[in-house]
């Protein structure tokens, strides 16, 4: 817990460093730590019509657009204090467009506030620097952003890298070779996560597009343990639990998830037998709640001493419960588990403000 704590600071920290440095130099950075260590082509400055310009087309990035409540809110700003940031964006092939690496929402929100034109950073930029660009700045300035959000950007990011590896001219040795390969070592040790967050998240941005949207807004019905279990399939054999995420009222659990797998292994599953194991799951889950609860029993002879303090029913069990947490408590350190059980109900009964008996 403390570790994961402490990579989420870290990575508030980075963005916070992010919000300091331009999105071009954030580009450059990304680019020559993942990619290529060589400096980078210049990059012009131009006003260009917003027409003219493109959503980020060369990969599935995976970022959503702002909702309209937000471009509206984000449209009033910029007409109050003005763009205070350039987009950035490479030329079409063949064509007097431009594709957006940096700045879809500016852009929008900018031609919301009236404008035709908008400054704009022209860069020549190959498809993996393209990539970056687009992921880094958004990776290390958004902290809205939603697990899927970031494993799409991950993925495209890991597959820039392996794509074109690091060209390097100076020799290495095998180990350090392998090392610098490691793309997702490379890209944890940039963005200031662990490697298991970016495996994770690449595997969760698998999910087909209806399991992602269950995911990132109602996570109420398909919990992140489930959807982590459900990403293990294939996209066929993923369709059969589209419909348990839709059931109102309805929460799949991990007891679930672990039966199915068990009687369907990933990562192919027949969508009928995928059913079928959901519903023994089901059914064994009804059972269980409906079965009726068991009593502990106790000689009541043996307690009499202790039950004329307490006033009613209610105060007893919840003095037994608050002696069964201190027992559980206490076992689970080595000072208690060398006590013998006498001294530990001994000092359960001095906790719950009872006398020991005649021999105390």
């Amino acid at each position: 817990m403390a570790k994961s704590s402490n990579m989420k600071d870290l990575l508030k920290q980075r963005m916070s460093a992010a919000q300091q440095v331009s999105e071009m130099e954030i580009g450059n950075r990304a680019y020559e730590s993942l990619i290529d260590p060589l400096p980078v082509a210049a990059s012009t400055i131009r006003e260009l019509p917003v027409d003219k310009l493109r959503p980020f087309f060369t990969t599935d990035i995976g970022f959503h657009p702002y909702s309209p409540e937000k471009l509206r809110a984000f449209s009033q700003q910029l007409l109050e204090q003005g763009l205070l940031e350039r987009i950035i964006v490479r030329s079409i092939p063949d064509s007097d467009e431009y594709e957006i690496l940096a700045g879809h929402n500016r852009t929008a929100a900018w031609r919301m506030a009236g404008h035709d034109t908008i400054p704009a950073e022209v860069v020549v930029a190959n498809d993996a620097r393209a990539i970056i660009i687009a992921t880094a700045t958004n990776l290390l300035r958004r902290q809205e952003l939603t697990i899927i959000e970031r494993g799409k950007a991950y993925k495209a990011m890991l597959e820039a890298k392996n794509r074109n590896g690091q060209r390097n001219a100076a020799p290495e040795t095998f180990g350090e070779n392998r090392q610098r390969y490691n793309a997702r070592e490379i890209v944890a040790d940039f963005f200031g996560v662990t490697e298991y967050e970016i495996r994770k998240a690449v595997k969760l941005a698998g999910l087909i597009p209806p399991l992602a949207d269950v995911l990132e807004n109602n996570p109420r019905h398909l919990p992140l343990s489930c959807a982590d279990m459900i990403a293990d399939y294939d996209a066929a054999s993923q369709e059969a639990f589209v419909e348990m995420c839709r059931i109102e009222g309805y929460r799949l659990n991990k007891a679930t998830l672990n039966h199915i797998t068990q009687k369907c292994p990933p990562p192919t599953a027949d969508k009928q037998a995928i059913y079928a194991a959901w519903r023994e799951a089901r059914a064994a889950a009804d059972k269980k709640r409906s079965a009726p609860s068991k009593k502990i029993t106790f000689d009541r002879r043996k307690f009499a001493p202790y039950l004329e303090q307490i006033g009613s029913e209610a105060e007893l069990e919840e003095m037994f419960l608050e002696f069964l947490k201190e027992v559980a408590h206490k076992r689970a350190t080595p000072e208690t588990k060398s006590q013998g059980l006498f001294h530990q109900i001994q000092k359960a009964v001095t906790f719950c403000g009872l006398p020991h008996g005649a021999d105390a």
